[in-house]
């Protein structure tokens, strides 16, 4: 398939496959994103995330182009790149969430035992003010239904799984479609906040940045492990160890858990690979098969696969943002907008001030328990350290879990 890029007299000037284009479009986003990331106010930048905000952009001008440009409808207009977005947004998101496992693995057991109880309740406590914020919008906001509402507080926590619980959940009512308007307004936000408020904090905290680190990295126990010469290697960089963690990590959150009423729960394309990366990182071989990569390789799959999660989530996010807004009306904006704030705010205040945890800890805590994956790419550069990952890890699964059950609850209000 072919889209016309120049026409003259008839005549096309200019033809692209449509692979060819989606790699133009891809790269191209993230080449400028780049860029608008380097721009810092008061030493607080976007960074890898400004990349979702240009995506968002190339989003809504795209889907200009194939509602109006004759050829490129006639191709197909949107269902005919859908699936390469779709492709790379979850090609992205579990390679991100894999390298992020295997990099927390090594001390993500030791950490969560001794703080087993803190990211549990930290993580409900996160999802739970989200979802008592949604209900009140739902009783006291004139012309707010459950749909819309649950719509909103799946963008704001930027959680696909409670986005497919609630269409679950709704698959019969009259509102359904309804459920991806909210996402779909409250989602950059869900992105962006919490990305800002990361970097923020430690800047209004005057957090000394050397001393976190030494508290983060001695609560982790981080050990040097000796490299076994025993073991069966792959390949020498680790990319096969990936592979077979990755394909694990897919079956495992493939396994659906019936909750009844015609409802299952799984761990999908992010909890499955997180989880086994975990695992396997922890353990570092099975058997005599080694299932370490190297540090560098990890690192380069992390900011991969968070720039092409970004890349894929922020087309299909911006294709109809304008026009939803316009549509809806900004107010919708703004409670998604409340909807991110209040957990966020809610679960520093917990994480600081009644469990007492380190600041690097509690930030780590909170992008865990707002499932947000940008988030954590950006606490990773803004800390210097990856050893925050295994606090986002810890709670993570507790808030999936939680924000799945409350979605489906909040859609009966």
């Amino acid at each position: 398939m072919s889209f016309q890029m120049m026409e003259a007299a008839g005549v096309s000037l200019f033809q692209v496959k449509t692979i060819a284009l989606i790699m133009f479009i891809v790269f191209g986003i993230i080449a400028v994103g780049y860029l608008v990331g380097k721009v810092s106010i008061k030493g607080v930048s976007l960074g890898s995330a400004a990349i979702f905000i240009v995506a968002l952009v190339g989003g809504h001008f795209l889907q200009q182009g194939l509602d109006h440009i004759p050829a490129w409808t006639e191709a197909g207009g949107w269902d005919s790149v859908k699936p390469y977005f779709s492709m790379i947004q979850n090609l992205g998101l579990v390679l991100f969430v894999t390298s992020v496992g295997l990099i927390a693995g090594p001390t993500f057991f030791k950490n969560l035992v001794k703080n087993f109880k803190s990211y549990v309740l930290l993580g409900f406590a996160i999802i739970l003010a989200g979802a008592l914020s949604c209900a009140l919008i739902i009783k006291l906001v004139p012309g707010m239904n459950s749909a819309m509402a649950v719509g909103l507080l799946s963008g704001a926590l930027t959680s696909t799984p409670a986005f497919a619980a609630a269409q679950g959940a709704l698959v019969d009512s009259p509102f359904y479609d309804q459920v991806a308007v909210g996402l779909g307004v409250a989602y950059p936000f869900g992105v962006i906040g919490v990305v800002l408020f990361v970097q923020i904090i430690p800047k209004l905290v005057h957090a000394d940045m050397e001393k976190e680190r030494a508290l983060l990295d001695g609560a982790s126990g981080v050990e040097k492990k000796a490299i076994r010469q025993d073991l069966f290697y792959m390949d020498k960089f680790g990319l096969g160890a990936m592979a077979l963690t990755i394909m694990v990590g897919i079956i495992l959150g493939g396994i659906n858990i019936p909750l009844g009423q015609g409802q299952a729960f799984s761990l999908g394309t992010t909890g499955g690979p997180l989880i086994i990366g975990l695992i396997f990182g922890h353990f570092g071989h099975l058997g005599k098969l080694s299932m370490q990569v190297k540090k560098e390789v990890l690192s380069l799959c992390q900011e991969l696969g968070l720039i092409l999660f970004l890349t894929g989530a922020g087309v299909d996010g911006g294709r109809k943002f304008a026009t939803t807004l316009s549509e809806f009306g900004f107010s919708l904006f703004v409670w998604g907008a409340v909807m991110t704030m209040i957990p966020l705010l809610l679960g520093y205040f917990i994480a600081r001030y009644v469990l007492k945890m380190s600041l690097f800890n509690t930030l780590g805590s909170l992008t865990g328990g707002m499932t947000s994956t940008p988030a954590l790419g950006a606490l990773i550069n803004c800390t210097g350290t990856s050893n925050v990952a295994s606090a986002y890890a810890a709670t993570y699964p507790i808030a999936l879990i939680v924000v799945v059950l409350c979605s489906q609850l909040l859609t009966h209000l």
